[in-house]
């Protein structure tokens, strides 16, 4: 391990494999350092004899802008830009037509509302007609954007992701988090199983205590996610305190995936897609059989997904099961088995999903991303204003944290 790097990359997600990307021929010695045993962060595609999962990210939102799919491109990486079946109701089970059309309706008011006549709160229920019968949908809809609900959430930050984002979100056969995985940099040196447990700053350099010993570059980028960098598991030097706050205000939300395997004779169709319960804020949103492989991915957010993280994975698997089984017919049950779940809520490192501002602090955003002393420079998906819980965001975040950490070293070294 080379103690006295150029830059020092803590996380090996997507803003950290951004930023080693951005910093390839630069000429600077550049480390990644990564609390997994693995790459990728909240991107995660689990092989399975029944094809590739994303246990994290799965879609290349707003395609059209997504740097990851011209990288798919020039990887060879096949992406599949036909329209997938999220948001229909397969054969309008448990959800008319004319349900379909209110909730829609009323789900498009709401961001109408937050667009046009935010609240003066920031607090995004606000916007919610009362007397609509269908808030628990939207609450759904929010845990599924968001990972909370709307009480929770800021009408200024999502308004902000909202005017920045499109409808074209684009999949990749092969897995979002592969492709992500794949595009570190050859040359960069790597070192998985190594969590960060300090930081000092009481040196022209920056020191890094991990348990593998000690680092001291010239400048950090940090990567982790707002859930860790709030939290006491790494030993923070009071400057960074502005920083800390600032994640605070930016909480990972809850969504977890289960996947069910599809056995024997059944009658799930390819490439449908049916919501649990549009009536509960809890629901399960259940994508049936992409791209042909014989499993039935089940999305939670907000209250859904942390039900899972409390009641554990057993009787998350059996709650989906039973909202299958309402909607297609008890003869289907014995053709449902539980396959693979994440369970990022628990996961040490990442501590949850992926970040929404609290009602009222969506310029924390801006605070996070915010150097410190030309030595620290802040990146991942939460540090960017408008495409914040996306991978595409925190690659974006990468490049710029790279850009400003080049910037410095450039002047020092003149």
């Amino acid at each position: 391990m080379t103690s006295e790097p150029d830059i020092v990359i803590i996380g090996a997600g997507a803003a950290g494999i951004g930023a080693a990307r951005r910093l390839a021929g630069s000429g600077l010695s550049v480390m990644i350092i990564e609390a997994l045993a693995r790459t990728g962060g909240r991107a995660w595609t689990h092989p399975t004899p029944l094809g590739p999962l994303d246990l994290g990210c799965g879609w290349l939102h707003t395609a059209e802008h997504n740097p990851w799919v011209g990288i798919a491109d020039q990887a060879n990486f096949p992406v599949e830009r036909r329209a997938s079946a999220w948001g229909r109701q397969f054969r309008n089970l448990g959800f008319s037509p004319a349900e379909q059309q209110a909730a829609g309706e009323a789900f498009e008011a709401w961001n109408r509302q937050l667009a046009e006549h935010p609240p003066h709160s920031d607090r995004a229920s606000d916007a919610l007609d009362l007397q609509s019968p269908w808030t628990a949908y939207i609450q759904a809809i929010s845990g599924f954007i968001n990972g909370d609900e709307t009480e929770r959430i800021s009408a200024q930050d999502y308004s902000a992701y909202d005017e920045a984002s499109s409808d074209n979100n684009w999949r990749l056969p092969q897995g979002y988090g592969a492709l992500i995985t794949s595009s570190l940099p050859a040359e960069t040196e790597l070192h998985l199983d190594t969590p960060l447990v300090a930081v000092d700053l009481n040196d022209t350099r920056v020191s890094l205590e991990t348990t593998v010993g000690h680092l001291r570059p010239h400048a950090v980028i940090f990567t982790a996610s707002t859930n860790v960098l709030a939290s006491d598991t790494i030993r923070w030097p009071s400057e960074l305190d502005a920083w800390r706050d600032a994640a605070k205000r930016l909480p990972l939300g809850h969504n977890e995936k289960l996947f069910i395997e599809i056995t024997g004779s059944n009658t799930f169709e390819p490439e449908t897609h049916v919501l649990g319960d549009p009536k509960d804020a809890a629901t399960g949103s259940y994508y049936i059989r992409p791209f042909g492989y014989h499993v039935i991915e089940c999305y939670l957010g907000g209250a859904g997904a942390r039900a899972a993280a409390a009641e554990g994975t057993d009787a998350a698997f059996a709650h989906a099961i039973d909202q299958l089984v309402a909607l297609f017919g008890s003869s289907v049950r014995g053709c449902l088995r539980p396959l693979i779940a994440s369970d990022w809520a628990h996961s040490a490192t990442i501590r949850g999903a992926y970040s929404h501002a609290l009602p009222g602090e969506a310029e924390a955003r801006s605070n996070l991303a915010r150097p410190y002393d030309d030595r620290i420079f802040f990146a991942g998906e939460a540090t960017h204003r408008s495409y914040f819980s996306t991978a595409h965001g925190a690659y974006l975040s990468g490049i710029r944290a790279a850009d400003e950490a080049v910037a410095v070293l450039g002047r020092k070294k003149r």
